[in-house]
């Protein structure tokens, strides 16, 4: 067994306790593995290890990435995530290349990307990404705005709105760390008062996943736990 398939079996095995903890069944949680900075290689190992949700950050890191994972197993169906911040000047090869989108964080932002949707792809699953915890350094809208900013971009063709994305400020205490996370499942149970059909919560990463699973997360952001350290040299 491969490093990195003994790292996915442990993080499994974790998302299965935590859910467990809070009468939550495990297949109510996909992990989506972040392999930003780690090449194919990395996405094909985890791949041979049956994972097939991968989250990328970098855009011209990424479009090589899946084309060289493509080009060595041409029949391997992978979903590819993006949930990196997003430049207007981007958005194209976005819409073209992924199946999904967290990193929503303005509507113009969602108007490229319907704009540019291939009309022979599928709708492009997005998430709002919302900054929970009210930090100047993070992307993302404000809680109050959410929702109307949510409702315009759910009317745009070739886009479906799936949920609510955020990232929020570190904690240690596990109390800590579930307050965010409940603000932001509050806040789309409050959407969906509303009448958006929203069934998706972004949130959790290797230091925080117990706690976002404990608050209803549908699908957590795992890296460094399965990919190891990160490598930075861009």
């Amino acid at each position: 067994m491969s490093p990195i398939s003994r790292n996915l079996q442990a993080v499994n095995e974790r998302i299965a306790a935590a859910a467990q903890a809070v009468s939550r069944r495990a297949d109510e949680v996909s992990l989506l593995a972040v392999s930003k900075t780690f090449g194919p290689d990395a996405v094909i190992a985890a791949a041979d290890a049956g994972q097939r949700l991968f989250g990328e950050n970098y855009l011209q890191e990424s479009l090589d990435k899946i084309m060289a994972v493509k080009a060595q197993c041409p029949d391997l169906l992978l979903e590819w995530h993006f949930i990196g911040p997003i430049q207007s000047n981007k958005t194209r090869p976005i819409a073209e290349h992924f199946d999904w989108v967290h990193s929503v964080d303005r509507e113009k932002i969602a108007e490229r990307l319907s704009d540019q949707r291939p009309p022979d792809r599928p709708p492009l699953n997005i998430c709002l990404q919302v900054n929970i915890s009210g930090e100047a350094s993070k992307s993302g809208v404000m809680p109050g705005e959410a929702l109307d900013i949510a409702r315009r971009i759910a009317d745009l063709p070739r886009l479906r709105l799936r949920g609510l994305m955020a990232i929020p400020e570190p904690e240690t205490e596990f109390a800590a760390q579930r307050a965010p996370h409940r603000k932001l499942r509050q806040l789309l149970e409050e959407m969906r008062a509303q009448g958006l059909q929203l069934d998706t919560l972004s949130m959790g990463m290797s230091a925080d996943l117990d706690a976002a699973i404990a608050e209803g997360a549908t699908i957590v952001r795992i890296g460094t736990a399965i990919f190891g350290q990160r490598h930075y040299e861009k």
